[in-house]
């Protein structure tokens, strides 16, 4: 299996430690980016951090924070990055199949551990599909 980056804020911390206990029980490699703690910190310095490695590596991410909108919000900033806020698994199968989604984002307060668990299993599993939508793909870049 794969590497797979992991950040969260503070209120995303617990969903993002069941997350990490998910994956490597399936055999991913985890690099966790913080938070460590529910103390209070800011949500755009974990996704500048995980963003930028995404760029380096590219290995798939995700970003967990209490809704999931702050983390795809500063992590799309990011000339590359490809950050989906998802709340079901229709949309998480389909921002890979046809936007090469490369982060996923979640959130704590308002997705359940089970639906992110299930989410988070379709996004790594779900293949790009290319042709037309490498095509929209690259417009986004140019």
């Amino acid at each position: 299996m794969s590497k797979i980056l992991i950040g969260s804020d503070h209120g995303g911390f617990k969903l993002k430690g069941i997350i990490i206990n998910h994956l490597k029980e399936e055999g991913y490699e985890v690099q966790d980016f913080g938070c460590y703690s529910e103390e209070s910190c800011d949500y755009p310095q974990i996704a500048r951090a995980v963003s930028k490695a995404v760029i380096e590596t590219g290995e798939k991410a995700i970003l967990v924070c209490g809704t999931g909108i702050g983390m795809s919000i500063a992590a799309n900033r990011f000339k590359g990055i490809r950050a989906s806020h998802c709340t079901d698994t229709f949309t998480a199968r389909m921002t890979r199949m046809h936007n090469d989604s490369n982060i996923l984002c979640l959130g704590e307060r308002i997705t359940g551990s089970g639906l992110a668990l299930d989410i988070v299993d379709i996004w790594l599993k779900t293949e790009f599909e290319g042709g037309r939508h490498q095509r929209r793909i690259n417009m986004l870049e140019n």
